[in-house]
């Protein structure tokens, strides 16, 4: 019986060892193998048998058996790449991917992915990359009472995973929607319009669109000019005009009027007249073509203290028409904080005024917000505007603000915030740009790609425009070892691994991801290799166990003879 016992010890010890030796091999066979992850053996003993003692029961051993399989799930070294979609996850992640025109899905931490002839990003085997869409921001008019932050959002995605696809290697063109401009505005400057009727739009009064030079050189102090496009992506050259007010009672402060406008040939807003019908404002038709807004900027100690910003509204025409100050009213904000106006290049319907349904509101941005857009309890609709101080009246339109020369007057922001980078008046040797910008563009054609850290894939584009088009769906899993390996270096979900945990590279326990880098193995071969001498060691031990018992039952055989 214990002889018996004992070959049969020796033969689990042999087929243990050789299915290690097994894992091992595969191990080893798999050291370049991109994003493979290794395995290890364990092992445990049998049941063992009861067996009398002098001392009452002991137990002996009955040989070995195979306890369990783990992968190794460690990160692994990563290679460099010249191609854009080569990726690798640093941290636990998995990239996710699916059959074309199939709802299974795989994971995998090999990240050589390519675009085949469809546009579609697939791994080797023709899998599609998962990854949700971008959302793309734009600029849109105030609507509720409310208080805003426009401060900057991260990354939005929309809806739920979906194959990553280009399906048009071109960029729309975008309509600019946001203008920043910040200048230096020389407090030296000479007063060149002026007015004793209109001390802050005296500027405006010298316009004349219907001209072929709407407003002499000779008229302001400053000006700086900026390319916007529409939506078909033609540029408009887009020029504000500085000009100081000078003021009998100005209570140390200092004064800029400023005037937004464009070719007035490309201004084709059509806003309502007097008698019920619409009248051409823009394309040269009347004085006030090409003038899109008109305010004042105040001034303490040189730096921004205050800003108004009026635009003509859907009755523009009335009283007098477009050039009448009384149809300038104050602008609408956008939900970010900044007035907003437009020029309806296309001549659109509906799209004449920066509230109107259709129309392309462009945000102005000096350096100065506003955080409480709320409106006002009585008056005029001044929403976000403070308009007058203590008991001083309600101010609506630019009219009611003629025949003031005192800065009190001016409507102001209800909760300015102004930028470490804002327009500003110092005596520095003259007026000058400091930096301007905006977020429109004409149509490009895709060039390349690339992808950063937080699993973002972009394009970017002959147009000089780099846009966010995807960002990559990874996977955890609560236990990652409970995954069933496919082959491929493909991953399936089971239930003991629990179903997929998705998110964005970057937030918790996902990982980061690494352009133009590929993740290699994770086997070490020195490790491997001593497995191997002890795993041989191991066998050879257990064939000695057999020869041994062999040779023990040849000596009972040979107590007969």
């Amino acid at each position: 019986m214990g002889l018996g016992a004992s070959l049969y010890s020796g033969i689990t010890g042999l087929s243990a060892h050789s299915e290690r030796m097994t894992v091992i091999g595969n191990n080893l066979a798999n050291v370049n193998t991109i994003g493979f992850k290794g395995s290890r053996m364990h092992f445990e003993d049998l049941l063992s048998q009861d067996y009398s003692t002098v001392n009452g029961v002991g137990q002996v051993g009955r040989g070995v058996r195979v306890s369990t399989i783990y992968s190794d799930f460690g990160q692994g070294s990563f290679e460099s790449s010249t191609e854009a979609t080569d990726m690798a996850i640093s941290g636990d992640g998995f990239f996710i991917v699916s059959p074309k025109g199939e709802e299974n899905k795989f994971y995998t931490r090999a990240g050589n992915f390519r675009f085949d002839q469809d546009g579609y990003l697939v791994d080797p085997h023709g899998y599609i990359l998962q990854g949700w869409q971008v959302e793309q921001s734009s600029t849109t008019v105030s609507t509720t009472a409310s208080t805003t932050d426009s401060g900057t959002q991260s990354t939005r995605i929309i809806g739920t995973p979906t194959d990553i696809r280009l399906e048009n290697f071109q960029s729309a063109p975008n309509p600019t929607t946001n203008v920043s401009m910040v200048t230096n505005l020389d407090p030296s400057s000479p007063d060149n319009s002026t007015s004793t009727s209109n001390p802050y739009f005296a500027m405006f009064n010298n316009w004349n669109g219907a001209t072929d030079t709407p407003i002499a050189s000779t008229r302001y102090a400053y000006s700086s000019t900026i390319k916007v496009y529409d939506d078909i992506g033609t540029a408009h050259n887009l020029t504000v005009y500085f000009d100081p007010v000078t003021l009998s009672n100005a209570g140390g402060d200092t004064v800029w009027e400023y005037m937004v406008t464009v070719d007035p040939n490309a201004d084709k807003r059509t806003l309502g007249g007097a008698d019920g019908n619409n009248t051409m404002i823009g394309q040269a038709a009347t004085s006030a073509a090409g003038v899109l807004m008109i305010g004042t900027l105040t001034f303490t100690s040189g730096q921004l203290s205050g800003m108004n910003a009026y635009t003509l509204k859907s009755n523009g025409g009335n009283n007098g028409g477009p050039k009448n100050l009384a149809n300038w009213t104050l602008a609408d904000f956008s939900t970010g904080g900044y007035p907003v106006f437009t020029a309806n290049f296309l001549g659109k319907s509906n799209a004449s005024t920066a509230e109107a349904s259709a129309a392309t509101p462009i945000q102005l941005d000096f350096g100065i917000s506003n955080k409480d857009l709320s409106s006002n309890s009585g008056g005029p609709d001044t929403k976000g505007w403070a308009v007058g101080l203590g008991t001083l009246p309600v101010h609506a339109n630019a009219a009611q603000l003629s025949y003031k020369s005192n800065t009190s007057w001016l409507p102001n922001f209800k909760d300015p915030a102004v930028s470490a980078l804002a327009t500003q008046s110092y005596d520095t040797g003259g007026s000058s740009t400091l930096y301007e910008s905006q977020d429109g563009y004409a149509a490009g054609v895709l060039q390349n790609v690339s992808v950063n850290r937080e699993g973002v894939l972009s394009g970017h584009y002959s147009n000089g425009q780099v846009l966010e088009l995807y960002a990559l769906t990874l996977a955890t899993f609560t236990n990652q070892h409970g995954l069933r390996r496919e082959g491929g270096n493909l991953f399936s979900e089971t239930l003991e691994s629990g179903p997929a945990l998705t998110g964005q590279a970057g937030s918790t326990g996902k990982g980061t991801v690494d352009g133009n880098s590929l993740e290699m193995s994770n086997v070490d071969m020195a490790t491997e290799f001593v497995r191997m001498i002890t795993t041989q060691r191991g066998f050879q031990a257990n064939t000695k166990v057999i020869t041994t018992t062999d040779s023990m039952l040849g000596e009972v055989i040979a107590m007969k003879r």
